[in-house]
């Protein structure tokens, strides 16, 4: 027996040496990222601080920016998460379709706080739905009867959208979403639809 009891001993401590890791958990804990795509403005009138600015337009556009969020797992397939969000707009400025140019509008960046709702399809691919607040700060022009004036307004709103996203790491995601906003407020429409990729490193 006493033979036997170190080979055997010897044996259990090379197995458990190496015996696999446990499988990481990609969509658990903390996690921040970067995103670009597109975005369409549908400008109706706005109101802001220096009065009405009336558009009737719409615009496409690129924007860009970074996220940073919480994922948490509680059970094998359901996975919940809170997010926020800071994106700059390019190329997105509208004016009135009038030779004066009486109003103009245009997004300079946005803030959004928003929480996901998804399922895991597989271990590695999350489908989700999405909803949250909106803020944005835009540039505004009006030229009336007082003359030309120039300012700054914070427009709040709200989004609802969905996306999938894969984990390509233990560490790494990629992800493509789809968000709806509606900006629109106070005598305002302001509508906006994104398409946006993005990848996160997940702590």
């Amino acid at each position: 027996m006493k033979n036997l009891a170190l080979p055997l001993s010897l044996g259990a401590l090379i197995a458990i040496g190496t015996a696999a890791p446990a499988a990481a958990q990609t969509f658990e804990g903390p996690y921040v990222g970067a995103q670009a795509g597109w975005s369409q403005n549908r400008l109706g009138s706005v109101a802001t601080d220096l009065g009405t600015a009336t558009i009737d337009d719409s615009r496409d556009a690129a924007t860009a920016g970074i996220f940073f969020g919480y994922n948490l797992q509680p059970t094998a397939k359901l996975v919940l998460s809170a997010e926020g969000a800071v994106n700059f707009g390019f190329d997105d400025d509208l004016s009135r379709a009038q030779k004066d140019a009486s109003a103009a509008i245009n997004p300079e960046y946005g803030f959004d706080l928003g929480v996901r709702a998804g399922y895991l399809v597989t271990d590695k691919t999350l489908v989700y739905a999405r909803g949250g607040y909106e803020n944005i700060r835009t540039r505004v022009q009006i030229l009336d009867l007082e003359g030309p004036r120039r300012g700054k307004d914070n427009l709040d709103g709200w989004s609802v959208g969905g996306g999938i996203e894969r984990a390509v790491t233990d560490n790494i995601s990629a992800r493509v979403e789809y968000r709806y906003n509606d900006l629109g407020s106070g005598g305002t429409k302001w509508d906006r639809h994104q398409v946006l990729a993005g990848v996160a490193w997940n702590f």
